[in-house]
């Protein structure tokens, strides 16, 4: 049962909720933003594209943000469970990889969103994602599960370790 501090036998108010749901979707998107920035650098340099355009990195900002939400959603829909009997890892294999489906659906999206932005026909542009080759988007979906399955695995071992724990574990005793 979850409570509020202040008073332990009362369920979060809805401000208390919105507030956690808030700062879930917040540090989300800067842990999928610096993701996407960091493959958007990638990409952009590997093209050898000078000078750097900035907006393409405000771009993976938002794609970011829209996908935390996306992924809360999905959370919410299809809560993470941990089987006991095989353990954390073995109980996210199947989350992790709908939670990269969600992403890269996001990724087919914004590849139509983004051509009609441009004049370009919107199935076109969906249909073109990833130059259309099916090698490409395998990398990007396995890309996708390796940035998302990290995150599932701290969001699990919080819940089984409880968060004073798991803060403790990985930075150290509050003092």
């Amino acid at each position: 049962m979850n409570t509020s501090p202040n008073h332990p036998d009362q369920s979060p108010s809805i401000a208390q909720r919105l507030e956690g749901e808030a700062k879930k979707a917040f540090v989300l998107t800067l842990y999928l933003g610096a993701w996407f920035c960091a493959i958007t650098f990638l990409a952009v340099t590997t093209l050898r594209e000078r000078p750097i355009p900035l907006s393409i990195f405000g771009l993976a900002l938002i794609k970011a943000g829209i996908c935390a939400k996306f992924m809360l959603i999905g959370r919410a829909a299809f809560p993470i469970g941990i089987d006991k009997l095989r353990g954390i890892i073995p109980s996210l294999l199947a989350q992790s990889v709908v939670y990269s489906i969600i992403v890269l659906i996001l990724s087919y999206l914004e590849s139509g969103v983004d051509g009609l932005i441009h004049g370009r026909n919107f199935m076109a542009s969906l249909l073109g994602f990833g130059h259309s080759d099916p090698l490409y988007i395998l990398a990007l979906a396995i890309l996708y599960w390796l940035i998302i399955t990290p995150y599932l695995l701290f969001v699990t071992m919080k819940m089984a370790l409880g968060d004073p724990t798991l803060h403790q574990i990985l930075f150290g005793s509050k003092k």
